[in-house]
């Protein structure tokens, strides 16, 4: 029962203000985009894959991770081929273009970056959900808030509504199973047809339906279930400091690392500091949900 009850229970993550959320998510997804350094890349995918296993399950997470892979191999393999600056020659192409060391390097950072960042995201559309998102965007912005939340459930609507579309297809009999790959064709672009115009008419009845109930005149209150408490205040700052740390460590050069044309970086003892602070600050969210785990372990024990 206690086994079970744990499972249910909401992740730390979804226990914090939106706000203080939204603000982690700007940062470390402007932190994994920005720094290149090739320990700051392997700190932000290490944390970003283990907070997408803690929050989408393993299942889950693998299976994002494999649609992502073809992505990521291109992304690693093309640079090689049409970037040749470097001086570490390792052999030629055919055309006669040299392989270099560092555009194979530059091409694996740029691919561990993007899954990075891809992981990252699939985190944020699990915890940033559209109420979230409108308690932190409404008052301010919400006309971006209601763009961004559409944006966010585009991709699982999509999804949901091929498949109905499909087997509605199916159900007439105008299924393209077995038929020549110019019928599949037909068929699929019926099919993405059906779709699109489908969701184009459900985003003109939501904005319809949104300017009529007054959403974004001004003077319109919203209501909101969150509010900042102690535990908020004191999440907040440290992910300011800690960010801030990693922001100062990044404009003092402490975190620069240049492929071209040879390899070169800060060195390890003049940046270790701002190493730490990324680390920390990556490593918040999975800090969370070990200190709630041991709570939770400790409550148990004391029944």
């Amino acid at each position: 029962m206690w086994a079970r009850r744990r499972a249910e229970m909401e992740p730390a993550f979804f226990r914090l203000h939106p706000a203080v959320s939204f603000l982690y998510f700007l940062g470390v997804l402007a932190f994994s985009m920005l720094l290149m350094h090739p320990i700051c890349i392997v700190i932000s995918l290490g944390c970003a894959a283990t907070e997408c296993v803690i929050l989408l399950k393993p299942r889950s997470a693998a299976k994002k991770a494999a649609l992502a892979a073809p992505l990521l191999a291109v992304a690693a393999l093309i640079n090689p081929a049409f970037n040749h600056e470097g001086a570490t020659i390792l052999g030629y192409f055919s055309s006669g273009n040299p392989l270099t060391l560092e555009s194979l390097l530059y091409g694996l950072a740029a691919a561990g970056m993007l899954l990075a960042v891809l992981l990252w995201c699939a985190v944020l559309q699990r915890v940033m959900t559209a109420d979230r998102l409108f308690c932190v965007l409404g008052r301010g912005a919400p006309t971006l808030s209601m763009i961004f939340s559409m944006v966010l459930r585009f991709v699982p609507l999509f999804r949901s509504r091929f498949r109905q579309i499909a087997q509605a297809q199916r159900c007439i009999g105008r299924d393209a199973a077995g038929q020549s790959l110019a019928a599949k064709l037909r068929s699929g672009v019926r099919v993405f047809s059906i779709m699109v115009t489908w969701s184009l008419e459900c985003a003109v009845e939501t904005a319809d339906s949104m300017k009529s109930r007054g959403y974004g005149l001004p003077g319109r209150t919203s209501f909101a279930l969150y509010r900042f408490g102690p535990r908020d205040w004191k999440l907040l700052s440290a992910l300011l400091c800690l960010a801030g740390c990693v922001a100062y460590g990044a404009a003092a050069g402490k975190l620069s690392w240049l492929y071209f044309p040879t390899l070169k970086g800060t060195p390890l003892q003049s940046s270790i500091g701002a190493l730490i602070a990324y680390f920390l600050f990556c490593c918040l969210p999975i800090m969370l949900e070990a200190r709630e785990a041991y709570l939770w372990k400790s409550s148990i024990s004391q029944i």
